[in-house]
């Protein structure tokens, strides 16, 4: 299966760019997600940590 696959690939032109360009699609994610968790607020990561303590989002399932 490695071997057809490969063949139709090394027939392509410019099939080496599409690596490339996943690569920096993933690189600049991981930047961008990276510079998103240092600069975010201190209150906002406060907030988001309790949501799943506060009672007032949980229903009550008691019968």
């Amino acid at each position: 299966m490695l071997k057809f696959v490969k063949g139709y690939m090394e027939n392509i032109e410019g099939v080496a760019t599409y690596p490339m360009i996943s690569l920096m699609i993933f690189f600049v994610f991981f930047v961008v997600l990276f510079w998103w968790v240092f600069t975010a607020s201190k209150d906002y990561v406060k907030e988001v940590s309790e949501i799943p303590l506060d009672n007032n989002n949980q229903q009550n399932i008691e019968l």
